[in-house]
């Protein structure tokens, strides 16, 4: 659902990036050009990577239009309010969205508080729903459903073997997209008679990944190889909703299977929490399987 933040009054018309809100909304600049520019800020100095800032800017715009709707303020916002807005939330959305809204409610409070635009934060003290995942949902490929994928795809143009080598770098190099996307041909570096893949974290970091023993390169965005994707997996006959976030979780899942230490994984994939890492172990739900299979009448 595509949400517009409320039009500005003549006194709130600050353009921000393309990537954040286009209009401060009507119940900041109400309240001054001070909350105008710390919010402004919020986006453009303290929210570096541009999708949470897109949704940090969806989730600040919608609370603040839902406030102006009941006449408040923004000084006039309290604990109750916040909660009555999140208790509405979850009425049709998933708990993961509620609490993710709710972090980019908080976090805009803080920065206006530090900015001293409010005397406190009133979304502090608000709890959001229970969610706690054990198990990730991104579609993983069974090692045959990934060598058919492979396989399928021709080695005869450069566009085909730049496919392959994406695939490759996200599934043997456990790399997000954006890092694998962000790769220039210098960082595939030789060690030895190896070969290292230096992948563009997210922040700015930099994670360095032996490479496995086959990769190439060629600069394509995130939706075009979203879109490669789900065109080769169509074409290979896997109907599996895959995506690009799929291969590396692939990746991570085979290893860990094939008796990889989480430990190992976690550094691998650059993950800043062993709980994170944990998400693509799949191993119980395939024992689980072999014991339902058990049951024969």
């Amino acid at each position: 659902m595509t949400v517009r933040l409320p039009v500005p009054t003549a006194k709130s018309k600050i353009a921000l990036g393309r990537t954040t809100p286009h209009v401060v909304p009507a119940l900041i600049a109400d309240a001054g050009e001070q909350a105008s520019w710390r919010y402004v800020e919020f986006f453009t100095a303290n929210i570096r990577n541009p999708n949470t800032r897109r949704a940090y800017a969806r989730a600040s715009g919608r609370f603040l239009a839902w406030c102006q709707a009941r006449g408040l303020t923004l000084t006039q916002i309290r604990p109750h309010d916040v909660a009555s807005y999140i208790e509405a939330l979850q009425v049709d959305a998933a708990a993961p969205s509620v609490k993710q809204q709710l972090a980019a409610i908080r976090m805009l409070f803080d920065w206006l508080v530090v900015g001293q635009v409010m005397p406190n934060n009133p979304a502090s003290s608000v709890r959001g729903p229970k969610h706690v995942v054990k198990t990730g949902k991104t579609p993983v490929l069974e090692g045959e459903e990934w060598r058919r994928l492979i396989d399928s795809i021709p080695t005869e143009t450069v566009r085909d073997l730049r496919d392959r080598a994406l695939i490759a770098t996200l599934t043997y190099g456990f790399a997000r997209i954006t890092a694998a996307l962000r790769m220039k041909v210098e960082d595939l570096r030789p060690r030895g008679a190896a070969w290292v893949l230096r992948l563009h974290e997210k922040g700015g970091k930099q994670h360095a990944m032996p490479c496995h023993h086959a990769l190439a390169e060629k600069p394509m965005d995130q939706a075009d190889a979203w879109r490669m994707v789900r065109r080769r997996a169509v074409a290979a006959g896997i109907m599996a909703p895959i995506g690009n976030h799929s291969f590396r979780a692939t990746g991570i899942t085979a290893y860990l299977a094939n008796g990889g230490t989480l430990e190992h994984a976690q550094a691998m994939a650059a993950h800043e929490s062993p709980r994170t890492t944990k998400l693509y172990d799949r191993t119980k739900e395939r024992l689980t399987q072999d014991e339902v299979e058990r049951i024969r009448l």
